[in-house]
C-alpha cells in the first residue's frame, strides 16, 4: 500500500476505533433500524406468519442502518478533528 494512501486513511481508522463513535453509530442506526423493522415486518410477527425471509429481514434492516449511522459517525468524528485542528 502506497504511503500516500495509508496516511489519509488513517484518521479513518482512527476513528473506527473511538467508543463515542460505537456509541453514536448503536443509538441512531439500530433504533431507526428497529424502527424500520417494526413499520416493515410487524404485521408478520404480529400475525406469527414468520418464515425465513422474514427473519432475514428483520435482521438485515437493523444491521444496515447501523453501517450508514456508523459510516457517517465516522466521517462526522474525522471532519471535526480537522476543524478542531485548524
Amino acid at each position: 500500500m502506497p504511503a500516500a494512501t495509508a496516511d489519509s486513511s488513517s484518521p479513518y481508522w482512527h476513528a473506527c476505533r473511538q467508543p463515542a463513535v460505537w456509541r453514536r453509530a448503536t443509538r441512531l442506526g439500530l433504533t431507526v433500524g428497529l424502527v424500520q423493522v417494526a413499520l416493515n415486518q410487524g404485521d408478520h410477527w404480529l400475525r406469527h406468519e414468520v418464515d425465513a425471509v422474514v427473519v432475514v429481514k428483520s435482521i438485515l434492516s437493523p444491521l444496515l442502518s447501523f453501517s450508514i449511522a456508523f459510516a457517517s459517525a465516522v466521517a462526522t468524528h474525522v471532519e471535526t478533528r480537522f476543524r478542531s485542528a485548524s
